[in-house]
């Protein structure tokens, strides 16, 4: 009796595993090509407010009793194009108006949260908790991330030539202003499924670290993407296997072992192209 117990704990604990590894490896692909993106366009600051907003959208899905991936993406497309708006305007610089927002939706959507009285991990929306991941989530995931990739593969081209010379992309007949608008709805379908594996606080570094790291040995746009995904994904599966061994939080661990091979490959590469 007690070997089949132990037989049946063995195996829900290499379920969780192989889900979390699923999860962290999507992740990976979908934020190692969208932070190429991220990283060209210099939209860092944008992709961590998008993530701050989200917190506004997880306690709207409190609220209203709706999948928190729904109405995190809801929010996040409302906080994009009312940037969108108030650029237009011209009133305050970008910067300055992604911190207003950012932080604001950030505040507004905490104290939602603790006024409507309901029992919830908070903590495992900043910081992230993939070892939880569930079926749910994957298929989020599945779905979410195979438009993000079907889209930025479709307009592959017009993306380039779009982040390289605007005025070359118009005169090509490239509708500019739809492309991105474009981006910025698959960032938040990005952030929005990848919240519970990283968190809010978290999802921004997966966008921009692998990017950074990959800049170091590519010499195409293609090859950057590439070695963004296969960063992204030895980050995760070393991320996952340094939580289980040390007991860490595996968002913070999986962010950590990215910055350790940017930090591995940037004067590795700097040293090499001296020489």
């Amino acid at each position: 009796m007690a070997i089949i117990i132990r037989m049946k704990s063995i195996t829900m604990i290499e379920q969780f595993i192989i889900k979390a590894l699923i999860a962290g490896i999507l992740v990976a692909l979908v934020a190692g090509c969208m932070g190429c993106f991220v990283v060209w366009r210099r939209m860092a600051y944008f992709s961590d407010s998008l993530a701050h907003s989200a917190l506004l959208g997880i306690a709207m899905g409190v609220m209203l009793d709706v999948n928190h991936n729904l109405s995190v993406m809801i929010s996040c497309i409302c906080f994009a194009f009312f940037l969108i708006w108030l650029q237009r305007k011209k009133v305050f610089a970008t910067d300055t108006l992604l911190g207003i927002l950012a932080h604001g939706s950030l505040a507004v959507g905490v104290i939602t949260i603790t006024l409507l009285e309901q029992r919830m991990d908070l903590h495992s929306y900043l910081f992230g908790d993939i070892l939880t991941v569930g079926d749910e989530q994957l298929w989020w995931l599945f779905i979410g991330g195979g438009f993000v990739l079907t889209a930025l593969s479709l307009n592959w081209s017009s993306l380039i030539l779009m982040t390289i010379h605007e005025d070359l992309a118009m005169a090509e007949s490239v509708r500019v202003s739809r492309l991105e608008i474009l981006l910025m709805l698959l960032m938040t379908i990005v952030v929005a499924v990848s919240i519970k594996i990283v968190g809010i606080l978290l999802i921004a570094s997966m966008l921009i670290i692998a990017p950074a790291a990959a800049r170091q040995l590519s010499r195409s746009p293609e090859a950057m993407a590439i070695f963004a995904c296969l960063i992204g994904i030895i980050a995760v599966v070393s991320g996952i296997y340094f939580s289980f061994e040390f007991d860490t939080p595996s968002g913070p661990t999986i962010v950590a072992a990215l910055a350790a091979i940017f930090a591995i490959l940037f004067p590795l590469t700097n040293f090499f192209r001296k020489t």
